[in-house]
């Protein structure tokens, strides 16, 4: 982009004909365009091909032949013609011979373009064929059982589950291969080609007992332990320094403590805990978790009574890897076995590409048509791989470089340790779902995708800048070492070959390396080399390779990046130096708009949502970009030979690293990060023309700077959104809010207000982003107390969100350790940060700020056991500024019986607010209702849930007594307002004012 290239692009071909000459070899010249045509349609034949019907695409394809036939006959005949005349001596003006020429040369342009799109359509056609070619369609119909040899083709991964109400997808690891033979049930055998995708569901660790059957019990806290109590787990990344959060009090007694436990005590001052000591009877401290290993909290288990799962690093959101990589790299010394031990978890993990193995499951038909997969195979839970073929020695090879590399990286901040491998080989598997989403809400995405940026670094090692290829002065290792050019050049295809291994065939790394193995010819054979013209070939001969690319978003994206870097940047780039940015910043600032600009589009296609930081995040990461590659290329290549050594060169990479890394946090904490839009391609032809009208307004800004200025301030605020300015324009959130029921979707995420910039959270939702947003609005950096009802995804998945960046004094939660992974997921995230995670009990009574509540329930010793986590949910009595608040979790009509026969329930007075059970569900206690008998009534669902929240029987039963109903499936979130210091947890008056206030108005209520 800043060589040859950008200059021709920009000055014309008489300027930089002035400085080399036309013989240099290097001399770029007018741009060459007459390859795109082609490649444009060989793409577009393709996509249409692979899976339109047989006979439609060979008509097709006869067609197209035809039609160039013809035109290239014409043309031959038309210069034969031509020819004759002018040795007649043909007196035809030059004019008109022109003309003749340009539609001779035009018919041969189309020509190539019919011919090519035949070549790609027919071989789209031969590949589609083959997903329905041998018996596996026909078995995956039959949802058949059968035992396949499959030849693995792609490095494992672990599937990142999603939420869904209170449940998750179970984890599993998936991988794409080939079925090589397939034995049917009754014994039929078959040899066949096939690409499959395989589902392996994850054995559970242990299976014995439920973990709830252990934990709810009084003795929780003082229960000997079978095992030492493991080390205190290191806080791998800086924490906030924590602020002092408001110290709690005894609240004034305001009814008979319904258990004989000792009275509750704050937490000594300046300890942020709001926990009493641990180990009082009343709220004993929740044993930790059971593994010792350093790292990310275990992720879900959503099998009532059985243990968790172990889930991977690249689990997204709720879950992540409990440090896969921990174990020593397989010995490969065996001819490709991999020992007993699993450095990644799982034996399905230690799998390499070209492995054949045998395994026995089920076939099934994809979801939707267009798949690259004739069959998903799915492998029962508990089966290992058999494998019968060991992989191949050049992926023997590249899976030690990529298992060296991960291994360097054990000892770094979580970070870097995610992140280097991901750079560097594309290896994503570390990154943490919090990390993934960061990334993904400023646009870096693409660092994490191998491509020509670091296919470039590679080379430039051997043979330096391509500009300095052909001169004496070269640099690079190459004319140290003495080896010729047309020699390096071989070597730079080789290192080219070994970085696709390395790398894996992604969509990106075959576009960069068809590229850079196309500019390596032409320094090879001393021609030109043309940026675009060699992008244009590596697209139609990939396409012809492999049609499937047609349809890659990931090869799209490339194509769209390096052609805007080729052929926009350059140009955006010297018209802003003419208006005076240096030449460097000029380069990096049209590089990343021009990028962004051209592929923003397609992201909203898949992310539904445009970044508004995607530019400056991009901008800052550049600088770090380089060198932290360099070096992790570095720690790759040494550390089969030295692995101090390596571990040195990735501890200084993990600086540049950690640049990255806080680049994509900081962009991603913004408020204004990024604006919903259309997930569709209607939606990406829209942002189009609102990026082609922006482009051409900054031109015309571009002529006036204050007002530039004044729009680019504009614009950050926009993006940083200051609470005082937000609250004046958009009224949020109000100034006396007192609760915030947030807005999370099909969850649960409530705020009670406890003192300036404080705010006690009472459950998390289910996901870290909307809950951590939901409290960026209102301005929450101290959270006293984070109370989890219960551990259901839909309440606790969202916890690294609340914890995100702010000072937690303590965590409360039931003492139901049900969903067991859930539970476990909490105490390895409490235990990252230090904090401490207690039981709350009924009984216990808090305070802190003008906020006081009391625990309702659980009881601390049940006279049964609950029959599921709901039954256990916290339930809270709040007051805060005279307003009376109750929150019922998701308590069952069960529970909430048994709740009505408590000492404390059975005073329990009318209340202000009321915190619907179990997001408004059909499942209501009429009795609970009327004893409560609320003003306001709050429900907590997602717009379209699955489960029919809430239910109509349950909004007109609370309409029937009087309470006004409010739902963030229509109101978004919703901050309740007014009340008055008043004693007692009595409900205000009628005439005193309860506000509710949803985004863009405000409703009286009372």
């Amino acid at each position: 982009m800043r060589g040859a290239a950008g200059r021709a692009a920009v000055g014309g071909p008489a300027a930089v004909v002035g400085r080399l000459g036309v013989a240099d070899p290097r001399q770029e010249g007018p741009v060459d365009l007459r390859l795109v045509p082609p490649a444009l349609g060989a793409w577009a034949a393709a996509a249409l091909a692979l899976t339109a019907p047989p006979r439609l695409v060979v008509g097709a394809v006869v067609i197209c032949v035809v039609v160039a036939g013809v035109l290239l006959v014409t043309w031959t005949a038309g210069r034969g013609g031509s020819g004759s005349g002018g040795g007649q001596g043909g007196t035809a003006p030059d004019g008109a011979a022109r003309r003749r020429g340009g539609f001779a040369w035009g018919r041969v342009s189309v020509a190539a373009v019919l011919l090519c799109a035949a070549g790609s359509a027919a071989s789209a056609g031969l590949h589609g064929a083959d997903l329905r070619r041998g018996p596996v369609p026909a078995l995956a119909q039959r949802y058949a059982e059968v035992t396949a040899e499959v030849e693995v083709t792609s490095d494992p991964r672990r599937t990142r589950p999603r939420v869904t109400g209170d449940r998750a997808a179970p984890p599993s690891i998936v991988l794409n291969g080939e079925v090589v033979r397939v034995v049917e049930a009754d014994g039929t055998t078959s040899v066949t080609r096939a690409p499959v995708l395989v589902i392996v569901r994850e054995e559970p660790k242990e299976r014995g007992e439920s973990g709830a059957a252990r934990a709810f019990t009084p003795a929780l806290a003082s229960a000997p332990s079978p095992s030492p109590p493991p080390a205190p787990v290191p806080v791998p990344a800086p924490v906030p320094a924590p602020v002092p959060a408001p110290v709690l009090v005894p609240a004034p007694a305001l009814a008979p403590a319904p258990v004989s436990a000792p009275a509750l005590v704050p937490a000594p001052v300046p300890a942020p805990a709001l926990a009493p000591a641990p180990g009082t009877a009343s709220n004993p401290v929740l044993p930790p978790a059971p593994t010792t290993t350093p790292g990310p909290a275990p992720g879900p288990n959503w099998q009532r009574s059985a243990p968790s799962l172990p889930v991977g690093d690249a689990a997204v959101g709720q879950s992540v890897a409990p440090s896969d990589e921990e174990v020593t790299a397989r010995s490969r010394t065996d001819g490709g076995a991999a020992k007993a031990t699993h450095p990644r978890g799982s034996p399905w993990l230690d799998l390499l590409p070209s492995t054949r193995l045998r395994v026995r499951g089920s076939l099934a038909a994809p979801l939707t048509d267009g798949e690259r997969i004739a069959a998903v195979l799915r492998v029962p839970e508990g089966q290992e791989p058999k494998v019968v073929g060991a992989p191949s020695g050049v992926q023997r090879s590249a899976g030690e470089l990529r298992a060296g590399l991960r291994e360097a990286t054990d000892g770094l901040p979580d970070d870097a340790r995610a992140l280097l491998p991901g750079l560097v080989i594309g290896d994503t598997s570390r990154v943490p779902p919090d990390l993934d989403q960061a990334f993904r809400a400023t646009d870096l995405t693409h660092l994490l995708a191998v491509s020509g940026a670091n296919l470039t670094i590679v080379l430039a090692l051997l043979i330096g800048p391509p500009g300095t290829a052909h001169r004496a002065e070269r640099r690079g290792l190459a004319p140290r070492l003495g080896i010729p050019l047309r020699t390096t050049a071989l070597l730079g295809g080789g290192l080219t070959l070994g970085f696709v291994v390395v790398c894996r065939p992604e969509p990106s790394v075959l576009r960069a390396a068809a590229c850079g193995l196309i500019v390596l010819l032409a320094i090879g054979t001393g021609r030109r080399r043309s940026l675009l013209p060699a992008l244009a070939a590596a697209v139609l001969l990939l396409v012809l390779y492999d049609p499937w690319l047609s349809r890659s978003y990931g090869f799209l994206l490339s194509v769209l990046a390096t052609g805007a870097l080729l052929t926009l940047a350059p140009r955006w780039s010297a018209a802003l130096r003419r208006r005076g940015v240096p030449g460097r910043a000029a380069e990096a600032l049209a590089a990343a708009a021009a990028a962004q600009a051209v592929c923003a589009p397609v992201v909203a296609v898949l992310a539904a949502r445009v970044s508004l930081v995607a530019v400056p995040c991009n901008l800052l990461a550049e600088f770090a970009v380089a060198p932290a590659t360099v070096l992790g290329f570095a720690a790759l290549a040494v550390a089969p030979v030295g692995m101090p050594v390596a571990k040195v060169i990735a501890w200084c990479a993990s600086w540049p690293v950690g640049w990255v890394a806080g680049i994509a946090r900081a962009g991603a904490a913004l408020p204004g990060n990024g604006i919903d839009w259309p997930g569709s391609w209607g939606g990406a032809l829209l942002l189009a023309v609102v990026t082609v009208v922006v482009v051409l307004a900054c031109r015309r800004l571009a002529r006036h700077p204050w007002l530039s200025v004044g729009c680019v301030l504009l614009l950050l605020l926009v993006i940083v959104q200051p609470p005082p300015l937000t609250r004046v324009i958009v009224g949020w959130p109000p100034p006396d809010w007192r609760l915030v029921m947030c807005d999370v979707g099909q969850g649960d995420a409530t705020v009670l207000a406890a003192g300036e910039g404080a705010g006690v959270v009472v459950d998390a939702g289910p996901d870290p982003v909307l809950v951590d947003r939901c409290l960026r609005s209102l301005g929450i950096t101290r959270v006293p107390l984070v109370v989890l009802t219960h551990f259901h995804a839909d309440h606790v998945a969202g916890l690294p969100g609340v914890l995100r960046g702010r000072s937690v004094g303590a965590i409360q939660t039931t003492g139901f350790q049900e969903p067991q992974g859930q539970a476990e997921f909490v105490r390895g995230q409490a235990a990252a940060r230090g904090i401490p995670v207690t039981r709350a009990v009924a009984g216990e009574r808090r305070r802190t700020g003008g906020l006081e509540w009391r625990v309702l329930w659980p009881q601390s010793a049940p006279a049964a056991r609950p029959e599921g986590p709901n039954d256990a949910s916290v339930t809270l009595l709040a007051r805060i500024a005279g307003l009376t608040v109750l929150l019922l979790g998701d308590l069952e009509p069960p529970a909430q019986r048994a709740l009505l026969r408590t000492p404390v329930a059975a005073a329990l007075p009318r209340v202000d607010v009321l915190k619907v059970a179990h997001h408004g569900s059909a499942y209501q206690d009429p009795l609970l209702l009327r004893r409560a008998g609320p003003r306001l009534a709050l429900i907590s669902c997602g717009a379209d849930n699955p489960y029919g929240h809430p239910s109509p029987r349950t909004v007109a039963a609370l309409r029937a007594g009087g309470a006004q109903v409010e739902r963030t499936d229509r109101s978004g979130a919703i901050a309740v307002t007014g009340g008055r210091p008043s004693p007692g947890y009595g409900r205000l008056p009628p005439s005193e004012g309860l506000g509710v206030v949803k985004w863009g108005g405000m409703i009286n209520s009372g």
